[in-house]
């Protein structure tokens, strides 16, 4: 069965390294990306540009995002009956307190800073297929 991810992040560097990553796991996966948390709430809605989008297994947000902040963005989809139960994860530059602090307020499942070293990036990916693709039971699997 394939996993859908989808990948909320502004940076095409970022983007490659996850898409990367994930296809190093050889687990079906298909990675979904949305460069804005604007393009990113219409994909979870399937808006009229996203009208065959997949309900994604699980949400990869950045919170440093142009535009609607990844915050915002997380409010947003925690707030909303259809998208509360998909897991957010974090995965963001920021160890900054104040953003911890606010995005598990805002009810992220897991917080998650990007290392900058590649190695460690794969290995952090590799955490992130084995915890949510695998050893967890997802909402969107059951029923």
């Amino acid at each position: 069965m394939t996993m859908h991810i989808l990948l909320i992040e502004d940076n095409p560097a970022d983007v490659r390294l996850v898409r990367e990553a994930l296809a190093e796991s050889g687990v079906g996966i298909e990675l979904h990306w949305a460069p804005s948390g604007e393009e990113a709430l219409g994909f979870l809605h399937k808006d009229a540009a996203f009208p065959s989008a997949p309900t994604p297994d699980l949400v990869l947000l950045d919170l440093n995002l142009p535009g609607l902040s990844g915050h915002e963005v997380l409010a947003r989809i925690k707030t909303d009956p259809a998208l509360l139960s998909i897991p957010v994860v974090a995965l963001t530059s920021s160890a900054a307190v104040q953003d911890v602090r606010d995005a598990y307020r805002g009810h992220v499942n897991s917080y998650l800073v990007k290392p900058v070293d590649f190695d460690q990036f794969l290995t952090l990916m590799d955490t992130i297929r084995s915890y949510w693709l695998t050893a967890t039971l997802l909402p969107t699997r059951v029923g």
